[in-house]
């Protein structure tokens, strides 16, 4: 993917517009109010470079815009060009000492986003300033190029909204210690197989919940989970009836994701990627949506690592763009 131009005229046309003081105004009283609570305080290093999704948007990207440039990179794990780009910017963020704050947007997890940015391709790459989105560029660029672009948008940032960035004290501690688990949750996996084997859906998807309450990351119950919601849902359907009802209604979303589900639970993992891969492919809106999410929690039950994952993912890219 070759880069576009890394014209910043969208940055600088920003100050034409009526939400330009709109959005300067905004960013000013941030600022006083800030400063009326003792100021920003020092960040570590580690902190210039977050991971953002949809439901923490609003908090990490578009407020904390009043008070330094947010540059947001979409990405994915499957983009090879994302890979190169993305420690470059992590690099950079690093070395401009909090003149900027690095995003990260996995495109796959949050689609709505991506619409959102009228994101044709990844990499990605924009900026918020006082709440207003500016495109940067997409593709991978030299590093020379990319470094200009960064130098006029902290410049733009500073001479029309006042915003300095926040400060960074190289010697603080790389965030909080890390919480020890709540665990050992030797009792709750237990039980949420012991659930599996009487075929006790519910419970099973319950205990892994209430692992999952207290260790978000735990590995062996989010895939548990994943497995135990995939046969809840197959577990009162009639396979011949849903097989006829896909291959009667190849348009019906509702038929192919259901028979998606019977498809993985058999063991015909790709048959049921291709099948939703193909819906996302013929379908819009809403349809287009409810099968690329099927498709993303049957990946979580298979793994990541998954080498029919990785394929099924540069396959739903290659649809869904």
């Amino acid at each position: 993917m070759q880069p576009r131009n890394m014209s910043m005229s969208g940055v600088v046309d920003l100050a034409a517009v009526k939400a330009a003081g709109e959005a300067k105004a905004k960013a000013e009283q941030a600022r006083a109010e800030s400063a009326r609570q003792g100021g920003t305080p020092a960040v570590a290093p580690s902190a210039l470079v977050i991971d953002v999704d949809e439901a923490g948007f609003e908090r990490d990207v578009l407020q904390r815009s009043a008070e330094v440039p947010v540059v947001i990179d979409f990405w994915a794990e499957w983009c090879e060009p994302c890979k190169q780009l993305g420690p470059l910017l992590e690099r950079l963020a690093v070395e401009y000492s909090g003149r900027f704050l690095l995003a990260r947007v996995d495109v796959d997890a949050n689609q709505m986003l991506m619409q959102q940015f009228g994101i044709q391709g990844i990499p990605a790459v924009f900026a918020v300033v006082a709440g207003q989105a500016l495109p940067l560029f997409q593709g991978a660029a030299p590093e020379a190029q990319i470094r200009q672009t960064l130098d006029q948008l902290v410049q733009v940032a500073e001479e029309r909204f006042g915003l300095t960035g926040i400060p960074v004290d190289p010697d603080a501690a790389q965030g909080e210690p890390a919480e020890v688990p709540a665990g050992p949750y030797d009792a709750l996996l237990e039980a949420a197989m012991s659930a599996l084997d009487a075929g006790d859906m519910a419970g099973a998807v319950q205990a892994y919940k209430n692992v999952l309450a207290d260790d978000p990351g735990h590995p062996e119950a989010k895939l548990g989970l994943a497995q135990a919601e995939l046969l809840a849902r197959v577990q009162s359907l009639d396979p011949a009836e849903v097989r006829k009802n896909a291959a009667d209604n190849p348009a019906d979303v509702t038929a192919q994701i259901a028979a998606a589900d019977l498809d993985l639970v058999g063991g015909h993992v790709q048959d049921a990627f291709g099948r939703l891969i193909d819906a996302v492919r013929r379908t819009a809106g809403e349809d287009r949506d409810a099968a690329r999410v099927r498709l993303l929690e049957l990946f979580e039950v298979i793994g990541s690592d998954d080498p029919r994952v990785t394929a099924a993912r540069q396959a739903l890219a290659s649809a869904l763009f």
